[in-house]
């Protein structure tokens, strides 16, 4: 496996990326959260559970002000994908990849969610959705409208969790699973170690029904 860091330059700045490279020919590429990077366990185990299966991965790493932070939806997305784009051309332009993941984690899938699951060259890609902004309504709306197939999970203790969404998205072609007493980090309770850890193996099980059908 060869691990490569990269910069690439956007119209406004400068975005790096890590390109994890096992010769396949699928990609999955990954978006954090706000304050949920790569060394946190659901992207630690993501990555490993992608690397098990043979499948190559980019980390992008994106950071956005508190400025930008505070415009509409729409506008946050156009930054985000400003980025992601510039990224994503970079990667894809030796036309080494036939398939493509995407998976998010709370602000990582509002380009996701308003941008990537709209396009058609995207329409066959396994979209997962970790934690993903359902209180607001354009995403959740572009969710359960979709084809797509994968994962989206969410705790039940999550701010952003509603029973009546998941049940209008349990019709669509996505894998529902609500953790039980989980939070926005998908972490039980306030100090509940054991239960935490195994909720994120469930979680990793869920994560490899999935990208090993592909």
């Amino acid at each position: 496996m060869k691990v490569k860091k990269k910069n690439v330059q956007t119209n406004d700045n400068t975005i790096s990326y890590t390109h994890f490279e096992t010769g396949s020919n699928t990609i999955c590429f990954m978006f954090s959260g706000s304050g949920y990077n790569y060394d946190k366990p659901l992207f630690y185990y993501a990555t490993m559970a992608m690397l098990q299966n043979n499948i190559d991965i980019v980390h992008i790493h994106y950071s956005y002000s508190e400025h930008i932070m505070k415009k509409t939806l729409e506008e946050v997305c156009k930054a985000m994908m400003d980025d992601i784009n510039a990224v994503m051309l970079d990667v894809l332009n030796n036309g080494q990849y036939n398939e493509t993941i995407f998976l998010g984690k709370s602000l990582g899938t509002i380009p996701m969610a308003l941008d990537l699951m709209k396009r058609e060259e995207f329409l066959k890609s396994k979209m997962i959705l970790l934690t993903p902004l359902l209180n607001l309504e354009l995403i959740f709306d572009s969710i359960v409208s979709s084809e797509h197939q994968g994962l989206l999970i969410i705790g039940d203790k999550d701010p952003r969790f509603k029973l009546e969404q998941i049940d209008k998205l349990s019709n669509s072609k996505l894998k529902i699973q609500v953790v039980q007493n989980a939070d926005h980090s998908l972490d039980i309770g306030e100090f509940e170690t054991s239960n935490s850890i195994l909720a994120l193996s469930d979680i990793m099980e869920k994560l490899q029904e999935v990208i090993k059908v592909i």
